[in-house]
């Protein structure tokens, strides 16, 4: 297995620090908001990751953390006349409610940044007793020319670094790029005690302390996000674990591309951004799954309902195949064909090679054809039948298989719709065109497609 690793800029074969066992951190969110369609990416795929290594024998130890004391928060708590306190516990549920609904399962731990305040106390002290730190009238920060590894993760030279995302410019700071640790006391602000007076941390120090508490390791195997955390957030994580420990805080640093609208990174400051609730409630959570996953992680994807639309009908797809040989799960017992394994292969070797789900994707197309070719014999469709739900599990999908492959309407809903069916065969036998075509449109718009065929009309849910 192959996994490309933004520390070293290549890709790498995975050597976890214990055979067998998996240990990944992957950054979560800062509940503020409702997130966006552009932070679901990073869930979803760290998801498939996290199911991949488990499907491969791996066990798996996965940690998310929630940023729950924050500027943005604090901002918006003053917005609404409210506490921060209460800003977080609002959209950590609406968080958990709308990654359940996307098919992501739970972490292992997914921790709070407020519930470890004492932890990062003591790592901040820890680094300024080693000279790595300093205070400034109650702030405290990170002396970036401390460490000589500095940079080696983002690829920036600290010479050329200017105040940026979350970094505030201050004449007080030694070097331009010293990020802060522990910020002083404000009015009106959350604030909690320590050796520099009150304040509260700063944003890049809670996921050192989560990921190696939670993680039991002060090195571990993966960590992940979004390419935009690549710096300086990372960057800033990595410098104190590894100042520290004369290792990097994880072996293999993953990110994934943006999700851009017309060309543009999608962000709430850009204001061009859809909520996950919002598109969830247009489009089926597994072709918002699709959607992600059809490109490779690390490349960009632009936003577009009608390839969103695409992948419904995709996903859709692989319903009807398993329809048409009345799949019924757990039945399959015997093994598979050459033919088959052939495919389970195929998937595996995407899968391998850098979390190439665009690939994978393509062996269940593979696979639905071979279950709606009516040239195969039954058995070999059956068993790509079972192939196509056990593989699809592992990307995330067919997680309601039973309730999406069944048909049941109710039955008085079933009679009115075959009587709604049969009056369309008259028509159809009358040449009455229009009647029929609005029959047939106005199913499909509640839901139901008609399929005619020489033994006559079925129908399915879509």
């Amino acid at each position: 297995m192959k996994i490309y690793n933004t520390l070293t800029k290549k890709k790498e074969e995975f050597i976890p620090n214990t055979p067998k066992q998996v240990k990944m951190y992957a950054c979560g969110p800062t509940v503020y908001n409702y997130f966006h369609i552009g932070n679901a990416r990073p869930f979803v795929f760290f998801d498939v990751v996290r199911r991949y290594f488990e499907y491969r024998g791996f066990a798996v130890t996965y940690v998310q953390n929630i940023t729950d004391i924050d500027d943005k928060i604090i901002n918006k708590a003053i917005e609404d006349n409210s506490t921060f306190q209460e800003v977080a516990k609002k959209y950590i549920t609406a968080f958990k409610e709308d990654t359940e609904k996307l098919g992501i399962r739970e972490p292992d731990f997914q921790p709070k940044a407020s519930e470890v305040i004492g932890d990062i106390i003591k790592l901040i002290k820890q680094l300024e007793s080693q000279g790595f730190a300093y205070e400034v009238d109650g702030d405290v920060y990170f002396f970036v020319e401390s460490f000589k590894g500095y940079g080696n993760l983002s690829g920036k030279n600290i010479d050329e670094q200017k105040a940026g995302a979350r970094i505030e410019a201050n004449t007080s700071k030694k070097h331009p790029g010293d990020f802060t640790l522990w910020k002083k006391a404000k009015p009106g602000e959350p604030v909690w005690g320590s050796p520099w007076g009150e304040g509260r941390p700063g944003w890049h120090s809670e996921c050192v302390i989560l990921s190696q508490k939670y993680l039991k390791a002060t090195n571990f195997d993966i960590h992940g996000g979004g390419v935009d955390l690549v710096f300086p957030h990372h960057e800033n994580e990595n410098a104190q674990a590894e100042a520290l420990s004369g290792k990097p805080l994880a072996n293999y640093w993953m990110h994934n591309g943006f999700i851009n609208i017309e060309g543009e990174k999608m962000s709430k400051s850009l204001n061009n951004f859809f909520t996950a609730r919002d598109i969830l409630k247009e489009y089926d959570s597994e072709a918002i799954r699709f959607f992600f996953l059809s490109k490779h992680y690390r490349s960009p994807i632009d936003f577009n309902r009608e390839i969103i639309q695409e992948s419904e009908t995709a996903v859709n797809n692989f319903y009807t195949a398993l329809k048409a040989i009345e799949f019924k799960e757990d039945e399959f017992s015997g093994s598979y064909s050459d033919i088959i394994l052939e495919k389970e292969q195929a998937f595996t070797e995407a899968m391998d090679d850098d979390f190439n789900t665009a690939k994978a994707i393509s062996v269940l197309f593979d696979l639905t054809k071979i279950v709606r070719s009516t040239k195969e014999k039954m058995n070999i469709r059956q068993e790509a039948g079972d192939l196509l739900v056990k593989l699809g599990k592992v990307l995330g999908f067919f997680a309601d298989l039973e309730t999406k492959l069944s048909n049941d309407l109710g039955s008085l809903s079933e009679k009115l719709l075959q009587l709604l069916i049969d009056v369309r065969l008259e028509a159809k036998q009358s040449k009455n065109w229009s009647l029929s075509d609005m029959i047939r449109d106005g199913l499909l718009k509640e839901g139901i497609q008609l399929l005619d065929s020489k033994e006559g009309t079925k129908w399915e849910k879509k």
